[in-house]
């Protein structure tokens, strides 16, 4: 690849970023100052890593210290405007209640009986025909019936849909106020027995679904649970064996060694369990049920992670993406302390020799070691610290789970911010990038195939499916997603040997 083709490449990302920057702000706009301020989150925080990697093509070498600036910077302007954002939405919120309450006072004054008449003739929705294959009892439909009106969502044709029905209409009043009115209204007269669902229908149209509460996530059996000991016995062993790998013998073969490889194997799970207990912390704040984690062991790198299933409801979008953003969150962070620290300390002489053509398979790894190991990169050989190893696989098995698939994080990521359809379609798109990078790298067919037979469905719907996420949750996403793909695709040989990345 010559360099002006590398340079019309890095200039077609720059455009792309601001393209996707432009679109922010398109979006953004109509929402005001609460909207443009959220935008303004996305910028910060999108910020550093664009300057970084679009200074480091250019041949512009920013030191540890000049990254960590950049990072801390970005994070301080993120706190500072998302205190603004709070303090603003308060202030808006105010605004329309007390615009609210005006309005119907007015409407009292000069119209009471007419308002009067015309709530109690809207408060039942129009005739809607039984369906005969409805599989609720009719009693409960009537009732179930009874809680549409004008001021929430007024529901005009009745479809059976599996155990409950579907009610076809138009949403009348605020999003999250009708939810929460239909579902209290739903409470109080079939109790605890029925859920309701506000989600989309094929045509992007709103439609309530009501299903009984049988159809509800079950908790593990005593045989999954059984499944996800052994898992996790394996997951310990071939931890244990790739930590004898690493150092040049096989423990299975030298068990008395064991002691040896702990400290690697120590290091492993420190990052799986990071995730899988940051996973649990925010479910557990959610008031949301996950079930125990089902590791995959791997004799290459110890692990691939871990895939659980939520055993409960999830309310809305913005919990979807809390509970699955938690995990790549802490994981990541925590590997990326180690690779950065692993290489402050790396040496000659180091425990670990590793060939320098391996830090061209990754574009986040490569550059944040050239920063800090510089021309020692053009050594055939390069000695890093352990901990450098370590942070290095935890990147990988995070991207592995950050990539935008069924059930593994970021398919639930981008469930969160994007809805259903959209996931539906970056599920097969992930597939289809797999099955052709399988032709390079066979491990990609491997994780074509888990996605396929094991990940391949998305998350139920939310209870309320139709309300969106925020801009700060969508440009958390997309950060996750972008340094997915940064430690994923590796540099070209002639980009790397520009960098003076290999020997």
């Amino acid at each position: 690849m010559s360099i002006a083709t590398e340079n019309a490449a890095t200039i077609a990302i720059v455009m792309l970023a601001i393209g996707i920057l432009a679109w922010g702000y398109n979006r953004a706009k109509p929402f005001g100052k609460l909207g443009i301020l959220a935008w303004l989150q996305s910028v910060v925080l999108m910020a550093p890593w664009l300057l970084f990697f679009g200074l480091f093509a250019a041949g512009i070498y920013l030191n540890l210290a000049g990254i960590l600036f950049l990072i801390v910077a970005s994070a301080g302007l993120y706190i500072y405007l998302g205190k603004k954002l709070r303090a603003a939405g308060q202030d808006e919120m105010l605004q329309q209640r007390a615009a609210k309450l005006i309005e119907q006072k007015q409407q009292e004054q000069v119209h009471p009986s007419e308002q009067n008449d015309d709530r109690s003739s809207d408060v039942t929705p129009v005739t809607i025909e039984t369906p005969e294959r409805v599989r609720i009892p009719i009693e409960d439909l009537k009732q179930i019936q009874g809680i549409f009106g004008i001021d929430t969502f007024f529901a005009t044709e009745t479809i059976p849909y599996q155990e409950g029905v579907i009610f076809k209409g138009n949403l009348r009043g605020e999003l999250e106020a009708s939810y929460q009115g239909l579902s209290q209204a739903l409470q109080e007269r079939m109790g605890d027995r029925y859920r309701l669902f506000f989600i989309a229908n094929p045509e992007e149209k709103p439609v309530v679904i009501v299903l009984p509460r049988s159809t509800e996530p079950q908790t593990a059996t005593t045989t999954q649970k059984a499944l996800a000991v052994v898992l996790l016995l394996a997951t310990i062993a071939t931890t244990l064996e790739t930590g004898g790998l690493f150092l040049g013998f096989d423990l299975f073969n030298n068990p008395s060694r064991v002691v040896e490889v702990l400290p690697i194997a120590l290091g492993i799970w420190i990052i799986l369990l990071s995730h899988e207990i940051a996973h649990q912390v925010l479910a557990k704040r959610h008031n949301v049920r996950l079930s125990w984690p089902f590791f995959i062991p791997t004799w290459q790198i110890g692990s691939f992670g871990a895939f659980n299933r939520f055993e409960s409801l999830l309310p809305k979008r913005q919990v979807l993406f809390d509970v699955a953003f938690a995990g790549p969150a802490a994981s990541g962070l925590v590997s990326l302390v180690m690779l950065l620290v692993g290489l402050v300390l790396s040496h000659e002489g180091s425990l670990f020799e590793i060939p320098s053509e391996f830090f061209q398979s990754s574009i986040l790894v490569g550059t944040l070691s050239k920063v800090v190991l510089g021309s020692a990169l053009q050594q055939p050989v390069v000695d890093v610290h352990p901990l450098m190893i370590l942070g290095w696989l935890g990147l990988v098995i995070n991207a592995i789970n950050l990539m935008p698939a069924g059930q593994l994080d970021g398919g639930r990521i981008m469930q969160a911010i994007y809805g259903r359809k959209i996931a539906g379609r970056a599920t097969l798109a992930t597939i289809l990038v797999l099955g052709i990078a399988s032709f390079i790298n066979p491990l990609a067919l491997y994780w074509a195939v888990v996605i396929l037979i094991l990940q391949r469905n998305l998350e139920r719907p939310c209870l309320n499916d139709l309300l969106e996420t925020d801009d700060a949750r969508a440009a958390l996403g997309l950060l996750a997603l972008f340094l997915m793909l940064a430690t994923l695709l590796p540099l070209t040989p002639a980009l790397a040997g520009r960098l003076g990345i290999g020997s």
